[in-house]
């Protein structure tokens, strides 16, 4: 093959050149013909071969043309062990091979038997060919020597060695093999172990050809000699020499048992042992009618409703609803319906009662502005031990949620997952190049793959050191770093860095390291290149196939995968460059968790300086594990002073829409400055009472909730001031009324509104609280507390400070400046402002005229038919891009994420307390090799990554129980034991004891074997003589007693097997790291949580099955990112719960408090629910998803919505106006002025300026979901509900009525009594004239006095009727 490399020696002389010719006469000499051999016996190391850089010692056979040797004694028994398809029996064997040979020959098979032995028919035919062409007694006719050499033996004699040769092979028997060996596993990395065999071609692009190349070259320090493996097809004997018979033996199948009771290969390692998986179809989704089913049945609700409503119209409406004029008829006191008593009662219970309380409070405002504020202060003083969570964790996962316990189980038994902080680099500048490699042949390499960025990516790895306060010491990565085969004492070396450099293990000189070298007669130099290539399809390699004979194992002694270090692995343009470093992940208690977030810190400062650095030949994306955490609060604290401006924005607008301004003059008088200062400081307050009265009682409080809670209660609050104000200054001071009773009487009448949708609102809030997540949980909490106090803080200290204002405004007094007045008497006649009348002229009478109306309802039934259809189909989930503000390093960084990462994140299989896995049915039911059941833990998992799209899985699970399988078969040679010294019997490495551990080869060990060397194979470093030791892939896979040794555990709850002393190897917590597919979007992230808990489900019940596994026994997934995407499992249940609860409170309130008004509660019930879901339908046009942020802006939707509504069905209900056009009319102009001003237009400013904030969650959470929110419950209270009320709302309350007709009459037959009074006075005062003869003017003066009270007693029943009907 290699008959080029010896031009060398032709230049050494001439004995040297008589040497070749008389070579190459000894190789014409020999033959082709059975019996015979072309050599034999060892004669020594191949000298063509460095003996430094091979793997194994590199001997070679001396060429001896012979017959074939009888085998007898040992000679016979070493063949049958080593090659077994040659026994012919005792007498009738014969070999080419000597006992030498065929002891090299078991010894260079071991090491590929390590990792081919779980598929015992793939290790017969790998060990096959090799016993053919090594020992086959008709050696001659299936192989030719091609090159010798004169080479001086071990016994220091002068001998002809055979250093290459042609081994002849038919395809059938090559295919077959390759067949049986292509999908073997290597369980500690899920991978394919013809990967390692292949060279260059990786386990994707291997053929039988290129297999059988790899096992013949000497340059990969595997093979001894070179052997050009020559694959024939079966019958063509084109270009064969005579003689020559290429090998057509039987090789095995898989799926079969070998000649030496092996069993056949499991599915894992051989598709032919594999049962049919019936996958479970996806999900259809939902059809109707050959459309989607949602969208067929918004149609059919749409047109139901619009005809039912149609209906409704055309025969079931009376004049009223035409708006005819209805004359008041004469209420009997039989047609007075209970309910309309207990409204009747229930409205005069609280206007009396609160008519009382802010009479008091309007007399002492002085006093009761102080106990407010004492009473505050006692709740704010808690804000002192104020909690504020910004652990993402803590933030949206429960801490009894299943996602959070399966973390601290896993954290608390095992090492938490460990910090990442990585680098990808691109260079999209830099122009790629070709390189004409030797070996590899034209290999395009982009841009990012050069020499000189790669000596800058390693400089960038050796760059971080610091001074730790914490240590008192410069510290660097090794303080920190993740040393999985050295986690004591580590040096830098054994930190887990995986990144390009590490092929060359982050060696300069390595990665300068140069040769010439001769292949197939051309000599050309390889490089760094050809190593690179090299390793990227072969990365578990030890030594390359190149005359560098690099290693591509890091140099902390691990495999560096290629989609750890390199992006477009699979597309082969290898286009970014990846760094990452693993760092532990230490409790946040441990003094080693700062030096770790500082070396996270100094390594963003380092990237950030190298990105801004002009020269830099990258384009950088980046991430620390902090960083997330960071930019979080970075975000946060820098859209702070957006907030400021939106509260402020708030303040100047309830602060010059309070004024009444009727007089140029009097601006200053009659301004509200103070009032709506006022108004923000209750707001203000009642926030920090409700923060510090959880803080007082251990509830943490969040970002979320300093953002959102005060936004909530200022449109509350505002609505409530501005509807207070307002009613006082439309109303006239009485005669002989105080203005303590002015402001007393005012409160009485609107107050039961106030309260009404305070209650609702706090209630709703407090059943909110009942939420399992955190964020939603605690927001609920502190706004209903928050609502709560604002409304006790609006009857008390706000009542004292219109009290105050009032005095002022009396006073003529400026505000401001007190001491200034104005000579100019403000009119005593109501001040309706600009928008009352509006309203009353024009909104109303067009909302309200028989066309629109019908307009307005068959409009708002398709929005709610639409928003219904949409809100099914709203994207769940919260994408972790959308957490970081705009201009984030995050963001660069995830797009790079998605775009050159070609796996997902891990996922464990975690195994808790109740499963044995010493015996042999508790091994069979995890492993996944031969003799494993169909059905194991891993073949499971094995199957469902033959459907990625289904499973979300990649990469299969490690097993730390087929390795320890395969390490203690004395076949490879793992398992070892002193035999004399002082540790005789104790376990030692392959590389210096040759007495295996088990003396006879055995399917599984048992149970004291298991128990005995389990902790050694946990701490058995691989290497090559042993690539199966556990040291690094499992020893934190399995926990391990440290007094015992035995795998920890408890008697399970329930158990009833064997004592707890003989249970404490049957309940181990283990764990089989598998990989996802890479997942880009957080309904990828919850759908593969999904599949992995209902794989997990199904091989829990399949091990509980097993004999001796407890009842209780489970299995479960663990990933990082459970934690954060489990919620989206059951939002969608969980919102629906949450907003019923606050649904609820709403119906039973408003019920409540209009004296169980059936009917007005179940039509504010109706459009806060059209509310909630045309904002939800608008979320799904608007790219708004829905999460718990949006969760919790539809809980503050259904609060704000029931200040858009509540106060006009309130004003519709107790209205007198004769009709329903009527009084929804009154309602509209009278209350929906208010609601427009307070809540509407105190919102929408406020939200506008939201839309400048960075944080992308506060523009679409806050700005867009507000703004949808506020627009929505102005559309549905201002224009549907009034509508919807004059068709539907109640009846006039007949109690009223009756009332007001029984004062009527009382006050018809007083003024008879007083005109009877008067006449008989008359009378008398005639005759008392006669007798007298007063003056005439005397007589007028009676008359004047009889019908001044009459006149005031009808005055009072008009300004009594006036009220009641205005309110």
């Amino acid at each position: 093959m290699r008959l080029s490399r010896n031009c060398f020696l032709l230049c050494s002389g001439c004995h040297k050149c008589a040497f070749f010719f008389t070579s190459m006469q000894v190789l014409s000499e020999a033959q082709h013909e059975p019996g015979f051999c072309a050599f034999y016996e060892e004669c020594g190391f191949n000298p063509l071969v460095d003996d430094s850089t091979a793997l194994i010692p590199p001997t070679v056979p001396c060429l001896n043309y012979s017959p074939a040797r009888h085998l007898t004694g040992a000679h016979y028994l070493k063949l049958k062990q080593v090659c077994p398809m040659l026994d012919n029996g005792k007498s009738n064997t014969y070999a080419c091979c000597s006992i030498k040979q065929l002891k090299s020959l078991e010894s260079s098979l071991r090491l590929s038997k390590v990792i081919l032995l779980r598929c015992p028919s793939c290790a017969d035919n790998f060990a096959h060919l090799h016993c053919i062409n090594t020992c086959s007694p008709n050696q001659t006719q299936t192989v030719e020597v091609t090159k010798v050499m004169n080479i001086t033996t071990f016994q220091n004699t002068t001998d002809t060695a055979v250093v290459a040769y042609k081994a002849f092979i038919s395809t059938t028997f090559a295919d077959s093999a390759f067949g049986s060996c292509k999908n073997v596993r290597i369980p500690a990395t899920g991978g394919f172990a013809i990967g390692t065999m292949c060279g260059p071609y990786g386990a994707t692009q291997c053929t039988p050809q290129y297999w059988y190349d790899f096992q013949g070259d000497s340059s990969n320090g595997l093979a001894p000699l070179d052997i050009d493996f020559k694959l024939i097809n079966e019958g063509n004997t084109t270009g064969l020499p005579a003689g020559v018979v290429p090998y057509n033996g039987r090789a095995l199948k898989c799926n079969e048992t070998t000649p030496t009771e092996g069993e056949a290969c499991s599915c894992q390692d051989c598709t032919e042992s594999c049962q049919m998986i019936q996958i479970s179809p996806t999900t259809s989704p939902f059809t109707l009618l050959g459309a989607d089913g949602y969208l067929v049945v918004s149609i059919i609700l749409f047109c139901l409703l619009t005809f039912a409503f149609l209906l409704y119209l055309f025969v079931g409406r009376g004049k009223d609803q035409n708006s005819n004029d209805v004359n008041q008829p004469l209420i009997d006191p039989a047609e007075v319906t209970c309910t309309d008593r207990n409204s009747l009662v229930a409205q005069a219970f609280l206007s009396s009662k609160f008519q009382f309380w802010g009479t008091l409070m309007a007399t002492y405002p002085l006093t009761v502005l102080l106990l407010s504020a004492v009473v505050v202060a006692v709740f704010s003083a808690g804000l002192k031990s104020i909690e504020l969570t910004t652990d993402p964790v803590e933030l949206w996962s429960a801490t009894n949620s299943r996602a959070r316990m399966e973390k601290e189980f896993h954290d608390t038994t095992f090492d938490p997952f460990f910090r990442t902080n990585q680098l990808i680099l691109t260079a999209p500048g830099r122009k790629g190049h070709q390189y004409d490699s030797l070996l590899f042949g034209p290999t395009n390499f982009s841009g990012i793959i050069s020499k000189e960025l790669i000596m800058q990516l390693l400089e960038l790895q050796t760059r971080i050191q610091f001074w730790s306060e914490d240590l008192n010491r410069i510290a660097s990565l090794k303080d920190v770093c993740f040393a999985p085969l050295n986690p004591v004492n580590s040096s830098l070396t054994d930190c887990a860095v995986n990144s390009l450099p590490q092929y060359f293990q982050n060696s300069v000189n390595n990665i300068n390291a140069k040769v010439n070298m001769t292949e197939n007669g051309v000599t050309a130099e390889v490089d760094w290149r050809d190593h690179l290539i090299y390793c990227l399809n072969s990365p578990l390699s030890f030594k390359d196939i190149t005359d560098l004979g690099l290693s591509c194992m890091a140099d902390y002694g691990a495999p560096v995968f290629p989609f750890l270090a390199v992006g477009g692995y699979k597309g082969k343009c290898l286009s970014a460059l990846i760094l990452t470093f693993s760092l532990n992940n230490y409790a946040r208690d441990n003094v080693k968790f700062k030096v770790a977030m500082q070396w996270e810190q100094e390594f963003i400062n380092m990237v950030q300086e190298y990105r801004n650095n002009p020269n830099t030949n990258f384009t950088f994306a980046f991430m620390a594990e902090r960083s997330l955490e960071d930019e979080i609060n970075r975000t946060t604290a820098e859209d702070i002073p957006i907030f400021m401006i939106s509260y402020a924005v708030i303040f100047v607008y309830i602060a010059v829409a309070l004024g009444e301004y009727s007089s140029l003059k009097r601006i200053l008088v009659d301004s509200k400055f103070l009032v709506g200062l006022g108004g923000i400081l209750v707001v203000g307050c009642s926030v920090l009472a409700s923060m510090g009265f959880y803080s007082w009682i251990g509830i943490p409080s969040s970002l979320v909730i300093l953002q959102v809670v005060p936004f909530l209660v200022l449109a509350v609050g505002a609505d409530n001031i501005f509807i207070f104000v307002l009613e006082y200054q439309r109303d006239v001071r009485r005669a002989g009324e105080t203005r303590e009773e002015h402001i007393g009487r005012i409160l009485g009448n609107v107050a039961p509104s106030m309260l009404l949708c305070s209650l609702s609102e706090s209630v709703c809030f407090f059943l909110g609280g009942l939420s399992t997540m955190p964020a939603v949980k605690s927001f609920a909490l502190y706004a209903a507390l928050a609502v709560l106090m604002d409304f006790v803080l609006q009857m008390t200290a706000f009542v004292a400070l219109l009290s105050l204002d009032a005095r002022r405004q009396d006073n003529n007094r400026c505000e401001l400046v007190c001491c200034l007045t104005v000579k100019t008497q403000r009119a005593n006649k109501p001040n309706e402002g600009f928008l009352l009348p509006l309203m009353r002229k024009y909104y109303a009478p067009a909302l309200l005229n028989c066309y629109s109306r019908i307009i307005v309802m068959v409009v708002f039934i398709f929005m709610f038919c639409a928003s219904l259809f949409l809100m099914f189909h709203v994207t769940v989930g919260l994408d972790q891009e959308l957490a970081m503000p705009k201009g984030s390093y995050m963001l660069d960084y995830f797009q790079y994420l998605y775009k050159y990462f070609e796996v997902g994140v891990p996922v464990y299989f975690v195994t808790k307390k109740g499963y044995n896995f010493s015996t042999m049915a508790g091994m069979n039911g995890v492993c996944s090799s031969v003799g494993c059941d169909e059905y194991s833990l891993t073949q499971k998992i094995q199957y469902a990554t033959e459907f990625p799209d289904q499973s979300y899985l990649a990469i299969p699970a490690n097993s730390w129980v087929d390795d320890y399988i395969d390490w203690l078969n004395p076949g490879s040679g793992c398992c070892r034991l002193y035999t004399s010294g002082p540790n005789i019997g104790n376990f030692c490495s392959a590389n210096i004891c040759k007495s295996n551990c088990l003396g006879i080869l055995s399917s599984r060990p048992n149970v004291p074997k298991f128990n005995r060397f389990l902790p050694d194979f946990l701490g058995n470093r691989p290497d090559l003589q042993c690539p199966k030791g556990g040291l690094g892939a499992y020893d934190k896979a399995v926990v391990m007693d440290k007094d015992t040794g035995e795998i920890i555990g408890k008697s399970s709850r329930g158990w009833t097997g064997p004592p707890v002393t003989a249970l404490l190897v049957l309940m181990p917590a283990s764990r089989f790291m598998a990989y996802h597919t890479p997942l880009t979007n957080s309904q990828e992230f919850t759908a593969a949580l999904l599949r992995a808990r209902e794989l997990a489900h199904n091989i829990t019940m399949g091990m509980r099955q097993i004999p001796g596994t407890a009842p209780d026994f489970e299995v479960f997934p663990y990933t990082v990112t459970n934690v954060f995407y489990e919620q989206y499992l059951t939002i969608v249940s969980e919102g629906f719960f949450t907003i019923s609860q606050c649904l609820v409170p709403t119906f039973v309130v408003c019920c409540l408090l209009l004296g169980l008004d059936l009917r007005s509660g179940f039509l504010n019930l109706i459009t806060i629910i059209m509310i909630t879901v045309d904002t939800v339908g608008v979320m799904t046009l608007w790219g708004i998803d829905y999460n718990a942020v949006a969760l919790i802006n539809l809980v503050t939707a259904v609060g704000i919505s029931v200040e858009f509504v509540s106060h006009m069905t309130r004003s519709f209900a107790l209205s007198i106006k004769p009709t329903h056009v009527e009084r929804a009319k009154e309602a509209t102009a009278n209350m929906g002025s208010a609601v427009f001003a307070g809540v509407a237009m105190t919102n929408l400013p406020g939200i506008l300026v939201l839309a400048l904030a960075k944080a992308q969650l506060i523009q679409i959470f806050f700005f867009r979901l507000n703004l949808i929110i506020t627009l929505l419950g102005m559309a549905h209270g201002l224009v549907f509900l009034p509508v919807l009320l004059s068709y539907f709302g109640p009846g006039v309350n007949k109690a009223v009525l009756l009332q007001l007709q029984q004062e009527k009459e009382k006050a018809r037959r007083a003024l008879e009594m007083k005109n009877n009074l008067k006449q008989a006075y008359e009378n008398i005062s005639y005759e008392d004239t006669e007798t007298k003869q007063e003056p005439d003017s005397s007589c007028t003066e009676p008359s004047k006095h009889v019908d001044g009270p009459s006149k005031m007693k009808e005055s009072e029943v008009e300004v009594k009727e006036e009220r009641i009907d205005r309110f």
